[in-house]
């Protein structure tokens, strides 16, 4: 029959795609590392160290993941090849809703492992620190600042990672201060390093009176969760600690205590700040992990900048030079400045669908091909 003629057309195209993304992902490679840790795993005295210990048993998963993933690829390919013969051959029209769902999966998979296949950044597969702030503008950018904590939030859950709040400051009318949440999951960071910048919203103020259009900006600020044994350098004379109490959504004990914690880096200005344990100590120590992870994001920005400088790309992140815009009014768009990639589908983004940004992105920097528009 046709269409299962078609849909072997189809699949053979695909083939080349497939064994491309084999030899991308280094399956042989990972192989030898998950038989070594699993040999390791299984030794004496593997788990007198726990955190080493969970580490390797973290690796192991990824590792075997990746592994499992290309084979069921090849074997959903092998299934549907079969599945066009046997619709060939009993003239059976009920296998095609089967087999054109089947397609479109293994297209979806296929993207996302190739998409994973360009993390290649020291620090990509780490968890993520990502931090919100209003610009000017009072309720209208606090509400807009609220609105991006969804969207990421919202991300997050699509892609099955969790997440956990490290200081969240309610806005006065309504809206947020800020807010700085933990994304636990492989490769958050590199998924959503290209976040990092200025976001700007243009709409109808629901918070004003006459119904004028207005533009707001918010910044993210994206950092990795680095791992224990990255040394930075932070002496405790050049730290400024502030106490306060907690409130909002991370404040579990509002007005009680003054256990949320505020340091000061003060040879760069950088300000971190958490309130999501009970604990002052806690806090601080959620702090420093903010504040290593942040002075190392500085020095990966200014070696960008230095390398973008050599190549003539412009991708600075400061205020006023946004990296994404949002538009409600009087169309409906949100367009990348970087990459050019755009969609109409305002509503789908704000509910965290920003694989294609993030699929733009990261094929930009692999290719360099960056919009001059």
């Amino acid at each position: 029959m046709l269409q299962f003629d078609e849909y072997k057309v189809k699949l053979n195209n695909l083939a080349p795609a497939l064994e491309e993304l084999a030899q991308a992902l280094d399956l042989e490679s990972a192989e030898r590392e998950l038989d070594m840790l699993q040999a390791e795993s299984a030794a004496d005295g593997f788990w007198d160290n726990l955190a080493k210990a969970q580490k390797v048993q973290q690796r192991i998963k990824n590792l075997q993941d990746k592994v499992d993933g290309q084979k069921k690829r090849q074997s959903q390919w092998d299934d549907m090849m079969a599945m066009c013969e046997m619709g060939n051959e009993f003239e059976d029209e009920s296998l095609l809703p089967e087999l054109e769902e089947s397609f479109q999966t293994l297209e979806h998979e296929m993207e996302e492992a190739r998409l994973a296949t360009l993390l290649t950044g020291e620090y990509d597969s780490s968890n993520v620190i990502l931090t919100i702030h209003p610009g000017a503008g009072g309720t209208e950018a606090q509400d807009w600042a609220q609105m991006l904590y969804r969207m990421y939030t919202r991300w997050t859950e699509r892609h099955g990672f969790t997440y956990q709040i490290m200081d969240y400051q309610e806005g006065d009318e309504a809206g947020i201060k800020s807010a700085t949440i933990m994304i636990e999951g492989e490769n958050a960071y590199g998924y959503l390093r290209g976040e990092h910048g200025v976001h700007r919203l243009v709409r109808v103020s629901p918070f004003d009176a006459n119904a004028r259009r207005q533009t707001s900006f918010a910044s993210v600020e994206v950092m990795p969760d680095l791992p224990e044994d990255v040394e930075v350098e932070i002496r405790p004379e050049d730290i400024e600690m502030q106490v306060y109490r907690a409130s909002g959504a991370g404040g579990q004990h509002v007005n009680k205590t003054s256990s949320a914690v505020r340091l000061i880096h003060k040879p760069t200005g950088v300000v971190v700040a958490s309130q999501q344990e009970r604990s002052q100590f806690q806090n601080k120590d959620n702090c420093m992990k903010m504040l290593r992870a942040k002075l190392v994001e500085l020095q990966m920005q200014e070696k960008a900048e230095k390398i973008s400088d050599l190549k003539g790309v412009q991708l600075k992140i400061e205020w006023g030079s946004q990296i994404r815009s949002y538009v409600f009014m009087p169309y409906q768009l949100v367009k990348d400045n970087r990459t050019a990639y755009e969609t109409s589908n305002i509503g789908g983004v704000m509910d965290g669908d920003l694989d294609g940004f993030i699929n733009a992105y990261l094929t930009c920097e692999a290719t360099g091909a960056w919009s001059t528009k």
